[in-house]
């Protein structure tokens, strides 16, 4: 599987070892995980087709999809986008396994899930994968019953710098990766706790007012300038790192 590096140093790669020994942790701020968000658009911006990004994502997306995995400590994710793409166990076979511990990481990252009234089905993958650890921020007081993940739970409501706080001081979170959804991005992005972004661009135009565009929600208070740190090409399909600065 391979991808044609455009910037920098034109060449061939996999995303084997486009996303390895990234060392996102190394660059954690002292109050907070380093955050990285990895997103998947249509050409007109659009992040997901009839409610799924499936429509969206090719082999070439899920591959580095699966790869970024094994470079954070953790995994963020809100409570729709867990419910839409219906989650499961976040390392998927032994190899990720392994190279995640070749990375000085644990074998399974942690999955924190962002649900502010808990509204969150027992029966979901993720919380039937027996031992998995899984913290779920959210400002219930109440607790989900018959799961079998290792669940804890974080009050933190709505606060996001306290909820990343909590993380990074109480569960050695260094390095984090947010797969979405698009209204949980525009608030991490407003509060300007987003480092970097992972963009996948599918080469389809899908139209409409309805569906969301990658960070919907919440209007940022200044625009975000993005640094480009590679891109590559395969199939028409582009993906792209950038470092993020409030611009």
């Amino acid at each position: 599987m391979a991808l044609q590096r455009i910037h920098p140093r034109p060449g061939e790669t996999t995303p084997q070892d486009l996303i390895a020994r990234l060392d996102l942790g190394s660059r954690a701020p002292a109050d907070r995980p380093y955050v990285v968000a990895n997103m998947v658009a249509s050409l007109d911006g659009k992040a997901v087709a009839e409610g799924q990004t499936r429509a969206l994502s090719s082999e070439v997306d899920r591959a580095l999809f699966h790869q970024l995995r094994t470079q954070a400590d953790a995994l963020l994710v809100g409570a729709g986008t867990v419910r839409a793409e219906r989650y499961g166990r976040a390392t998927k076979s032994h190899e990720l396994r392994a190279k995640r511990e070749q990375e000085g990481l644990e074998p399974e990252p942690l999955t924190v899930i962002v649900s502010g009234r808990l509204d969150l089905w027992p029966e979901l993958p993720v919380l039937q994968a027996s031992g998995a650890p899984v913290v779920i921020a959210t400002a219930a007081e109440h607790e989900l019953e018959g799961v079998a993940a290792d669940v804890t739970y974080l009050r933190t409501a709505s606060d996001l710098p306290l909820m990343l706080a909590r993380l990074r001081a109480e569960h050695g979170v260094r390095s984090m990766l947010c797969e979405g959804g698009p209204t949980l991005l525009s608030f991490l992005m407003a509060a300007g706790l987003v480092d970097e972004l992972f963009l996948s661009v599918s080469p389809q135009i899908l139209g409409g007012a309805d569906e969301l565009t990658i960070v919907a929600g919440r209007v940022l208070p200044q625009p975000l300038a993005a640094e480009l740190v590679w891109l590559c090409e395969a199939g028409g399909e582009l993906f792209g790192r950038w470092r993020l600065r409030p611009g």
